[in-house]
């Protein structure tokens, strides 16, 4: 990620922006905010399964039925936010059959236009990584409990 020299000198050293104005103050937002709206906005999009990679992926689901377990809407998303800009990393899983660079394009977009409108943060870049494509449920013929 890349966020440019000038704001990531003016940035604290924390994982909490400051300096964006507002009357009579400023407000800061964490990464783990930028995180969760980017995580939301990233899954709202037709065609994308789900977020994370490899074995956290796997894992997640086991761990989330564990009594007293929360979910983690962040699983797959990381992010740098500096003064008044954020970068987002995704990883993502998408549907077998969709368009992998046009359901790029739409997360980009999406994942932009939600954490400026909430945040005012100005977001300089999304990088994806498609990590695997989802493989719809099949049928087996030789299982005797569908027929």
């Amino acid at each position: 990620m890349a966020i440019a020299d000038d704001d990531l000198n003016a940035a604290p050293a924390g994982p909490v922006s400051e300096g964006l104005d507002i009357d009579n103050g400023t407000i800061s937002v964490s990464e783990a905010v930028v995180a969760k709206i980017a995580a939301l906005a990233a899954r709202e999009v037709a065609g994308v399964h789900s977020l994370g990679v490899g074995a956290a992926r796997q894992v997640t689901p086991v761990r989330d039925r564990l009594p007293g377990a929360t979910p983690s809407p962040t699983s797959g998303v990381s992010v740098e936010v500096g003064r008044t800009q954020a970068a987002v990393d995704l990883d993502i899983v998408v549907e077998y059959g969709t368009p992998i660079t046009q359901i790029a394009r739409d997360v980009r977009r999406h994942v932009v236009a939600a954490v400026e409108r909430m945040t005012g943060l100005q977001v300089v870049e999304v990088n994806i990584t498609v990590d695997d494509v989802n493989l719809p449920a099949v049928a087996d013929p030789r299982d005797k409990r569908l027929q």
